[in-house]
């Protein structure tokens, strides 16, 4: 025989009524427990029995969290039913009024090009004048300013280059110096290396005064004759004998 429906109504005798509770308990914790891992649902489950004694279940949440939140949840909501018809009516009239703004800066901007002027009177075109010259002159003073911050930074990057060119030729001479200053020692070595031309092959300063390596000095003797006298033997005999006679 299979298990017949139950009708669902108080249990009269104590004894069974408390059995069941503890049967239903049991499988309704159970459910709770396999609906929180299966589907991965925050369950909090709390149960009062006939005496007041407390059954309760909750998922790895903690049951004072999940209440908080279902607090949460509740006040909002009825928050939103109580005033949503306000909020529509609210929300009507903040629409009118951002589509009446919108359609006033549309004809400003129309105006601000020069169309449909038709409906503005002298007082509005002056008024218009005078907003085109204050943003005339704002333009002006933002491109001005962007001008002289560009020269200024064309500046900076040229006194950069110039400084960087120094650096660069500071380099290229302390380079090359020393390669002049080995060229030159190699000169000078060159030219004290260089054998000089002996004594005898130099010529003499005043060759008619002076014939090889000798002093010769000239008196005057008694009776108008000259004398020479020979201070150096370095001269062969027969020129000895004949500047003697």
């Amino acid at each position: 025989m299979g298990r017949g429906r139950v009708e669902l109504k108080r249990i009269e005798n104590s004894t069974n009524r408390q059995v069941t509770f503890s049967k239903r308990r049991t499988g309704l914790l159970k459910k709770a427990h396999e609906i929180s891992v299966l589907c991965d649902a925050e369950v909090g489950l709390i149960v009062f029995s006939s005496k007041g004694k407390l059954f309760e279940y909750s998922t790895e949440f903690s049951m004072e969290k999940i209440l908080e939140r279902h607090k949460q949840y509740c006040h909002s909501e009825k928050i939103l039913v109580s005033t949503e018809p306000e909020s529509e009516g609210n929300r009507y009239q903040e629409y009118e009024k951002l589509k009446a703004k919108v359609e006033a800066l549309r004809e400003s901007e129309r105006h601000l090009m020069g169309e449909q002027l038709d409906s503005l009177n002298l007082k509005d075109l002056q008024q218009l004048e005078n907003q085109l010259d204050n943003s005339l002159k704002h333009i002006r003073l933002r491109k001005n300013q962007i001008m002289l911050d560009s020269i200024a930074e064309h500046e900076r990057k040229e006194k950069a280059l110039q400084e960087k060119n120094k650096n660069l030729e500071k380099q290229i001479m302390e380079t090359q110096k020393p390669k002049a200053l080995i060229q030159q020692d190699h000169w000078e070595q060159a030219q004290t290396s260089t054998p000089s031309p002996p004594a005898s092959l130099m010529p003499d300063a005043n060759p008619s005064l002076n014939i090889g390596y000798y002093e010769a000095r000239a008196t005057m003797e008694e009776g108008g004759e000259t004398q020479v006298r020979i201070n150096n033997s370095m001269l062969p005999p027969w020129m000895l004998s004949h500047l003697n006679v």
